[in-house]
């Protein structure tokens, strides 16, 4: 079995990333500048932002992030937005998610210009991935894809399962994967027999969130398993797939951790690059 490693991966496509940067620099005179919203102090939130600053300085964006109380008003958040729409130094503008309560997340969403949308959450973007059209993608199931991708170069063809049907990663990930002209199957917690659907497929994608959900006996030989579940349970951090079980079956499988996030974070830089690259155009 190949273990899929994520952070070699991610590791990777940093440094073709720095590169690109020292190009658009030399270019353009100036980099692409990523601007991050946080909102409140959620532990692993503030870990993903720190992250994210980290691999943004280390492939040489322009980086900054902005911190804001819990009790920050929403007209503030969303004057912010509008006011980093206009700067021509942010290329790519993030509001850390989950918000609180009192924060309409899809009108923040909604505020940011689609153009500076690095995540791939405005309805826009959402539309033109589903069109086939230029769009940002988001970040975790480009993940996915690139992983994939790493495995099996030629797609065409294949069988794939994605369990989860979220705006976040299952549908999106459904988009990426009928470009490369996959049948895809979209299951969630209404589908029937599930074990069934997993058994029928090349490409197993899980992020249902049910900790070791996808069984051993779930997965044909020659299945490659993309874990993207974060479940915590007494005895540490497990995937949405059983890993010894399911090793012992699959061609190919992400671990958690380790697999499916460091490439999440690499792909926020992508993006913000390519948002700086159509807006030169």
């Amino acid at each position: 079995m190949i273990l899929i490693d994520g952070k070699k991966a991610a590791a990777e496509l940093r440094e073709e990333l720095k590169h690109e940067v020292e190009g658009l620099k030399a270019k353009y005179n100036k980099v692409p500048g990523l601007t991050v919203i946080l909102i409140g102090d959620l532990t692993p939130s503030q870990i993903y932002v720190r992250n994210k600053e980290k691999s943004a300085n280390e492939v040489g964006l322009k980086s900054e992030v902005l911190k804001y109380p819990d009790s920050v008003e929403e007209k503030t958040i969303l004057e912010k937005i509008e006011e980093l729409n206009k700067d021509e130094t942010v290329s790519g503008i993030l509001v850390q998610l989950p918000l609180p309560k009192h924060i309409d997340k899809q009108k923040v969403i909604e505020t940011i210009l689609p153009s500076k949308d690095v995540d791939g959450f405005h309805p826009m973007n959402v539309g033109n991935l589903s069109s086939g059209y230029e769009s940002s993608v988001p970040c975790t199931p480009l993940g996915c894809y690139l992983l994939i991708k790493k495995v099996e170069p030629n797609l065409s063809g294949k069988k794939a399962v994605i369990i989860g049907r979220s705006n976040l990663n299952g549908k999106p990930m459904t988009q990426l994967l009928l470009k490369e002209n996959c049948t895809v199957t979209i299951t969630h917690s209404k589908t029937k027999d599930l074990k069934a659907e997993c058994l029928e497929a090349d490409i197993i994608v899980a992020a249902v969130g049910i900790p070791e959900l996808v069984k051993g006996d779930w997965v044909k030989k020659d299945t490659i398993v993309i874990d993207v579940g974060i479940n915590k349970i007494e005895n540490g951090i497990v995937g949405d797939v059983d890993f010894d079980e399911v090793s012992k079956n699959a061609k190919a499988l992400t671990p958690v951790p380790g697999g499916v996030g460091p490439m999440t974070i690499a792909c926020l830089l992508k993006n913000t690059i390519e948002c700086f690259k159509r807006s030169q155009i």
